[in-house]
This record gives C-alpha cells, structure tokens and sequence, in this order.
C-alpha cells in the first residue's frame, strides 16, 4: 500500500512540474508608491537651489516678488471673504509649494491664487463659492488700480476663468500628491510661551504670532520645520519688546533647535520689510515677456517634428515634478512581455494583442452599420400585431363578460319584482 501512495505521489508531483514548466513566467508588475508623511513636506537644498521658474529664466528678484503679491492677494481675498486666519495660512503655504513644483512664467499667478484660496476653505472646513473668489479678485484689482468698482459680467469670459481655476486646483492637487496638510505654529508659540513663562504677557503673544503671519509670504514653512518657525518667532517678538530669554542653557536647546536656523528664519523674515514694493503690472510684463519666448520655442519644436526636419533643442520638461512633498518609487511603465519560444502552435499569452483588439473594434463598427434585413422587419411586425390583437381581444373580453354580468343582474331583479307583485 505505501509503494502504491509514494507512486502515485511522485507521479502527480511530476506531472505539476511538468505543467509549470510549460507555463509562461511574467516578471512582477512594478507599480508606483506614494509615501505621505508630514515630515516630507520640506524640500531638501538640491531643489531650494534652483527653481522651475529661474529654468524658465525668470531671475530671481522677480519671482520673490511674484510670490510675496500672491500671498498678498490670499491673505487680502480671505478677509474679505472671512475665511479664518488658519484658511489663509494653509492657502499661502500651498502657493509656495505650488511654485516649487511648476513654473511662474508657464502658470498664471493669479489663477493659482484664486484655486489655492477654493482648496484651503475646503481643506479647513469653510468652503466658499468659486463665483465669490473670482468677485472677490476682481474687486482688489480694481481697488488697486483706482478704477470704478464694477461687478463681474457673467459673460464667456466669466466662463473661461471658471473652468481655469477648476483646472488650476485639480493641478495642484496633482502636484502636491494630494499632500496638503499643513502644520501651523500658532499652538505651539502659546506652548512655548507657557514653558517660557510669558503666556499672561498679551503683547509678546500678539506680536509672535504678527512675525508667524508675516512669515507666511516667504518660503520659510518649506525650509523649516514649525517648530524651528515658532522658536524664530518667538526670538523676534522678545528682541522686539526686549524682554529677556534664558541663555545659559539655551532656552531654544529645549525644543531640539540650532540657533543658526533661527537666525536664518528671523533674516528672512526680517527681508519682507525692507523690500521695495512692485507695482503688479510691470511683473507682469516681464511674466509675459518669457511666456512669448517660451511659446516661441514650442511651437518651433512642433513644427520642426511635424515636417521631419531636425527639431530645435527639446524644452525642459516639467521641473521638479511632485516637488519633493512627496517621495515615489517605481516606475509606472508597463512591464516587458516575456519572449516565449517560437512554435508552429497558438500562442498560451493570456493577454489580448494590438491585432486582436482592432479586429474586435471593425467588426463592433460593421455590426453597428448593418441594416436589419427584410425578414426581421417582418418577424418584427408580425410580434407587434400578435401583441396589439392579444391586447384588443382581451379588452372584448373584459366588456363582453361585464355586460353579460349587468344582464344577469337586470333579469334578477325583474324577477324580484314580478314574485312581490
């Protein structure tokens, strides 16, 4: 009996071998995968260095210049939509992400602006209309350029704006990797202050979080962590009412934080005052300047790949794709087909070829365009009278058999009659 099981055992471990063998292998399909952290949300200095927009050739002053007027717009556009601060905050640091990931001179500033403003009020639970947002700019246009203050036309112009700033958040949202969770240092300032001792000292609070707010028009959230923000904050604010801070040890040693960072924070942020302001329209002189260049180039490469000549130098394709919010492994191409052995025989692959695909597709298209034949029509027609005599029969039939039951009763009670009388 045990020589007929191991028999019979071996022959089937054979016979699965022998089956796998003959089998094709396909190698694993490697897929793309998305880490969200909140500790990846700073960039590192490889990417801090050069920018999207200075690859465009926008010089640097400019583009500082670009970002501080569209952190402006944000912070203005959500008092007057009375959107809270946390809104505003989480829509400026969006912004600045934003522009690490594309370009100023290929992505309008005010259209970002306006989608950032619609993604931070969801994000923080105030949702307000895209109708309003676009009112709402286009107000603060007017007011600063002293113009009479006019409502917006809903006209295709009104339209077409529309549809770019719902175009501009889904673009956002897609280069950030859905990562727009921001961490705010107004809690951690109050923290700090308790620790510190000065949390019943209100003018040392309000001006800490006066620097935290001025802060936002800078890249500084991307550099830093809000910690490292909320200890330069706190820094500034005691310099600025001189109040002393414990320096033997250090009082930001505490917090895990270098005294380099802070100062580093408190230059930058210092910078914003001392800046002269820019009137809107010559940076967006020099925006569209490059924006011809860049449009020039395009439509040079296309026309030289669509008449077969040498094509000009390619254009740099998308900077700083993802921006570093969030880090990507793998690699989203399909996988190689594994080469099996030419044989006379069909091939085992599971997977439909190109061949297949469009031989399926004509035959859908000559289906669609056959005509019913004459005998169908006929059949067709004939069932549709067969239904439409099935239905008028049985409706005679219901009348005949409700009249013949009205003669019963009629004739009952004749003959209730005739017997009283």
């Amino acid at each position: 009996m045990g020589t007929k099981e191991n028999s019979t055992t071996s022959a089937a471990t054979t016979a699965s071998k022998a089956a796998a063998a003959s089998t094709p292998v396909y190698p694993p399909k490697p897929y793309g995968k998305i880490l969200l952290t909140l500790q990846n949300c700073l960039l590192p200095d490889d990417k801090l260095t050069s920018t999207p927009s200075s690859v465009d050739g926008l010089d640097n002053e400019t583009e500082i210049d670009l970002r501080i007027l569209g952190c402006e717009l944000i912070q203005t556009a959500g008092i007057l939509l009375r959107l809270p601060q946390v809104a505003m905050a989480t829509g400026q640091v969006i912004f600045q992400r934003f522009y690490y990931s594309k370009s100023l001179v290929r992505h309008n500033m005010e259209t970002t602006a306006m989608a950032c403003v619609c993604l931070a009020s969801k994000i923080e639970e105030a949702p307000r209309h895209i109708r309003d947002v676009i009112n709402v700019f286009n107000h603060i246009k007017q007011v600063g350029n002293q113009k009479s203050i006019t409502p917006v036309i809903l006209d295709q112009n009104y339209v077409a704006l529309k549809n770019q700033v719902i175009k501009a958040e889904r673009r956002v949202l897609k280069e950030l990797g859905f990562c727009v969770h921001v961490k705010h240092p107004h809690k951690i300032i109050v923290m700090y202050l308790q620790v510190l001792g000065y949390e019943k000292n209100k003018a040392l609070m309000q001006q800490c979080w006066n620097y935290m707010n001025d802060s936002l028009r800078s890249d500084v959230f991307i550099r830093y962590e809000p910690e490292t923000v909320a200890c330069a904050c706190v820094y500034l604010g005691a310099r600025q009412l001189r109040l002393p801070l414990p320096s033997s040890p250090a009082w930001f040693s505490l917090f895990k934080v270098t005294e380099a960072s802070i100062r580093d924070i408190c230059r930058r942020i210092l910078r914003l005052y001392n800046r002269p302001k820019v009137k809107p329209e010559q940076l967006e002189k020099r925006v569209e300047e490059l924006k011809k260049q860049y449009e020039e180039a395009r439509t040079k490469a296309r026309a030289g790949d669509a008449d077969g000549h040498t094509p000009s130098p390619p254009l740099p394709k998308d900077h700083n794709a993802w921006g570093g919010f969030i880090s990507r492994s793998g690699s989203h191409a399909m996988p190689e087909r594994v080469k099996s052995p030419k044989n006379n025989s069909k091939s085992t692959s599971l997977s439909p070829t190109r061949e297949d695909v469009l031989k399926h597709s004509k035959r859908k298209k000559r289906s669609r365009t056959r005509s019913r034949s004459p005998s169908r029509s006929r059949k067709l027609k004939k069932t549709q009278r067969h239904r439409s005599g099935s239905h008028k029969s049985s409706r005679t039939r219901y009348r005949s058999r409700s009249r013949s039951r009205d003669r019963e009763s009629e004739k009952s009670k004749h003959r209730s009659k005739h017997r009283r009388h």
